[in-house]
């Protein structure tokens, strides 16, 4: 059974196919959308061992002229330097405007391949076909590519909306737990800044942390929601003018958390649970949101195995410094995603930097 979800956009729609064994029906799925038929695969070398070849058979089968370069695995690679490399296997396989990139890993490889694909020719096709949690329900979506600059997440970059992102779920029995549970951080994210319901059927689950715990409907289940509610805000603010803002809870200080690391230290999705805490702790500080609330995400972000502190000697100074370089600053001031109720929040730039301090103080 597959489930379609429709990403409307003005200039570029496209839809997220999610079913079983979907990798197989990749070379079909991009032959229906009349794309030229060279194709650069890019991966990494342990998602590529287990998924390769059958990416590959799948596109040859359609009829696709398929060439493949696989990056190191890792935050620490997502860099210009990466970029390099992929534009120079573009070029030696001469990648035209009409071809296509294929991301098949997690979300460094997605947002790397697609920061390449925005910029190769001005702009060819990029298909996204996400291996881990992370990338299905939340970088995969969306049209965000870019790297890192070493001072900042994702400071370089480009929208560019995929063709289609088609998602496997079975192939998440590869995942290690770790990266498994970091996904699970966008997810619970979903549940508080857009759907509530999804939010009260995770609290229902026994299990959180380990896929083997968690039925395949209710995995299913919970992709299709945290799809469908990344795809309900993208088409309504495409390139983040307003409401798209909000898609970075957690993220404010989770990214300052992951910089100040050096991106070796802690997985995206822990940062972002980190940062979680933190921004439910401030809008309570500030009479937003009721205790009993932030209570219930602290209790859901601890089922799902991942942390409520911060890493033991991070200085909290370097962490209100680093939220000064946030691609989210505007006219010098920090803009927060604070929830108001379950499955509801706000954006604002009124939190003083004594607030921000005392929350870090306590995690």
């Amino acid at each position: 059974m597959t489930s379609v979800i429709h990403v409307n956009l003005p200039q570029q729609s496209y839809e997220i196919a999610i079913a079983p064994s979907s990798l197989d029906q990749l070379g079909q799925q991009m032959a229906n959308l009349s794309l030229g038929k060279k194709v650069l695969v890019v991966s990494n070398p342990s998602i590529f061992k287990y998924y390769g070849e059958r990416a590959i058979k799948s596109l040859t089968s359609a009829g696709f002229e398929v060439a493949t370069h696989n990056l190191p695995p890792g935050e620490r690679y997502k860099t210009l330097n990466s970029i390099q490399k992929l534009y120079d296997i573009a070029l030696k396989n001469r990648l035209e405007r009409s071809s296509t990139m294929v991301a098949l890993g997690g979300g460094v490889i997605g947002d790397m391949t697609g920061f390449a694909a925005a910029t190769w020719l001005r702009g060819i096709n990029i298909v996204q076909v996400p291996t881990t949690l992370l990338a299905m329900v939340d970088s995969a979506i969306g049209g965000k590519t870019g790297v890192n600059h070493p001072h900042g997440k994702n400071l370089i970059g480009a929208f560019h909306q995929p063709r289609l992102v088609l998602i496997s779920p079975e192939v998440l029995k590869t995942l290690p737990m770790r990266e498994f549970r970091a996904g699970m951080a966008e997810v619970i994210k979903y549940g508080v800044i857009w759907d509530a319901e999804l939010f009260a059927q995770m609290e229902a689950s026994k299990h959180l942390n380990q896929l083997r715990y968690i039925k395949p409907e209710f995995i299913e289940y919970i992709i299709t929601r945290s799809c469908q509610a990344k795809a309900d805000v993208v088409a309504k603010d495409e390139k983040e003018g307003g409401l798209r803002a909000i898609l970075n809870y957690g993220h404010t200080i989770g990214h300052a958390v992951e910089s100040l690391t050096g991106y070796r230290l802690l997985k995206h999705g822990e940062a972002v649970a980190i940062g979680m805490v933190a921004a439910g702790q401030i809008a309570v500080e500030l009479g937003m949101w009721q205790k009993e609330d932030t209570e219930r995400q602290n209790a859901l972000i601890q089922k799902a195995g991942l942390p409520t502190q911060l890493p033991e000697g991070l200085d909290i100074e370097a962490i209100i410094n680093a939220l000064q370089l946030d691609k989210k600053v505007k006219d010098g001031k920090v803009r927060f995603v604070l929830p108001t109720e379950m499955g509801v929040v706000t954006v604002t730039d009124e939190v003083l930097s004594e607030t921000i301090q005392q929350v870090l103080q306590r995690m």
